[in-house]
């Protein structure tokens, strides 16, 4: 006869086998729609058009972006702290801008992308996405 901790641990065990393939599964189906042709094409385009209006929005905002590489180059901490939260770390893309720009300045998220290139965007997701 089974104890109640063996059972326990068989539900804990039947539980983790579920998730685990929930998440291949759901991986696998993200895959091939990240995978088709018409999602890779409107990727491009929205890259293309954050690409376009980061350079539009440049000459305005560089200031933002040298007040945010001096705050990191000195490890300024309150420098950092008043700025946007807004980021897609994950895709190396940090808002510069003050926090609240979105309703006080009506701008998009502004930065620079991995490359070092100026990118806007809308949205933002959590960096661990």
């Amino acid at each position: 006869m089974a104890s109640r901790d063996d059972e326990q641990r068989v539900q804990e065990a039947v539980r983790g086998h579920v998730r685990t393939r929930a998440y291949a599964e759901a991986e696998d189906v993200i895959s091939a729609v990240l995978s088709d042709p018409g999602v890779r094409e409107a990727r491009d385009r929205v890259e293309a058009a954050e690409a376009e209006l980061g350079m539009e929005l440049c000459a305005r905002l560089q200031p933002f972006q040298d007040r945010y590489d001096q705050a990191v180059a000195e490890g300024d901490a309150d420098g950092l702290a008043g700025l946007c939260g807004g980021k897609h770390g994950r895709w190396g893309r940090i808002c510069v801008l003050p926090d609240g720009h979105e309703n006080s300045m009506e701008e998009p998220h502004w930065g620079r992308n991995r490359e070092g290139r100026p990118i806007a965007w809308v949205g933002s997701v959590p960096d661990d996405w």
